[in-house]
């Protein structure tokens, strides 16, 4: 019998202007996802920006809940929700994450994507993404179906109201990472 393993999506709101456009859209309370192998989230990967200071530069990214972009907005809120999947649907998705990691400079922020979801009409590009876009893209690759649509469709808020995702924690992001974490 193969060991349950967990896998992490963290949904985020930043109160950024890019944010709060999305949010007058979406009326969703978190407007970011991202994906982390481990619950103190120190393996945290998305599409957003590569550099805290520019909102217009952004792709694939290694994000840390303590520095870069999260560190600019100390008063980010986030929900954490918690996914068991085998311990080979991991090693899917970090082999899928491997290719994103390795091929980083050529993977682009799918802003078109943004806006085609509003339109419920799915916009992708080769080698563009929108964070829950990738973040539905690895999952669906490891064979871990969770919606019935396109990931070019999924937004922060389907992971919200998913049955097979579990809350873990919600409040300020820089709460979560003061609290003290059970080890994994």
């Amino acid at each position: 019998m193969e060991a349950d393993r967990s896998v992490f999506i963290l949904l985020t709101n930043t109160g950024t202007l890019f944010t709060r456009v999305i949010q007058t859209y979406t009326k969703a309370p978190y407007n970011h996802a991202s994906i982390s192998f481990n619950r103190e989230l120190s393996e945290l990967y998305s599409f957003g920006r590569k550099h805290p200071n520019n909102p217009l530069n952004g792709g694939f990214v290694k994000e840390d809940i303590k520095t870069g972009t999260y560190s600019k907005y100390p008063n980010t809120t986030c929900v954490i929700y918690e996914i068991q999947v085998s311990e080979r649907e991991v090693e899917k998705m970090k082999r899928v994450l491997q290719v994103f990691i390795q091929k980083n400079q050529k993977y682009l922020y799918n802003i078109l994507g943004v806006i085609g979801v509003a339109m419920k009409e799915p916009v992708e590009f080769s080698n563009s993404y929108f964070c829950s876009q990738f973040v539905a893209e690895i999952l669906e690759r490891s064979g871990i179906k969770i919606w019935n649509k396109l990931p070019a469709l999924v937004t922060p808020d389907d992971f919200r109201n998913s049955d097979r995702l579990h809350l873990i924690y919600e409040g300020k992001l820089s709460d979560y990472e003061q609290l003290k974490q059970p080890p994994c």
